[in-house]
C-alpha cells in the first residue's frame, strides 16, 4: 500500500511564507509526476505546481514567482516553498504522486495526501 502524507501547513499573515512537505510511503517502485493541488470549498481542485522526477517544473499562472516546488528522490519527497501568500489562498492543499508500485502490475497510479490546511489571515 502506498501512502501521501503532507505536512507544514498553518496560520500565516498575509504576505508571509510556509513550506508544505509530502512523503510517500509504502510498496513504491518508482514516483514519477509529484505536485500539489488546492481545493476551496465548493471549488473544483486546481493545480498548484508539479515537478518531474528529473526536476522539470510547471506552475500555475497565480503562484508563478512567489511559490517554489522541489523534490528529494531519495526520501520521496516533494516541497513547496511558498511565499507571498495571499488571504484568497486559504484553502486546503493536497499532495499528489504519479506511483509506480512494487507489485507484478508495475503500472503508474495517482496517489493523493489527506490534505493540508493553509490559512492567511489579513
Amino acid at each position: 500500500q502506498v501512502q501521501l502524507v503532507e505536512s507544514g501547513g498553518g496560520l500565516v499573515q498575509a504576505g508571509g511564507s510556509l513550506r508544505l512537505s509530502c512523503a510517500a510511503s509504502g510498496s513504491i517502485f518508482s514516483i514519477n509526476s509529484m505536485g500539489w493541488y488546492r481545493q476551496a470549498p465548493g471549488k473544483q481542485r486546481e493545480l498548484v505546481s508539479t515537478i518531474t522526477r528529473s526536476g522539470s517544473t510547471n506552475y500555475s499562472d497565480s503562484v508563478k514567482g512567489r511559490f517554489t516546488i522541489s523534490r528529494n528522490n531519495a526520501k520521496n519527497t516533494v516541497y513547496l516553498q511558498m511565499n507571498g501568500l495571499k488571504t484568497e489562498e486559504t484553502v486546503v492543499y493536497y499532495c499528489n504522486g504519479k506511483i509506480v508500485g512494487a507489485n507484478l502490475i508495475l503500472a503508474e497510479i495517482p496517489y493523493w495526501g489527506q490534505g493540508t490546511q493553509v490559512t492567511v489571515s489579513s
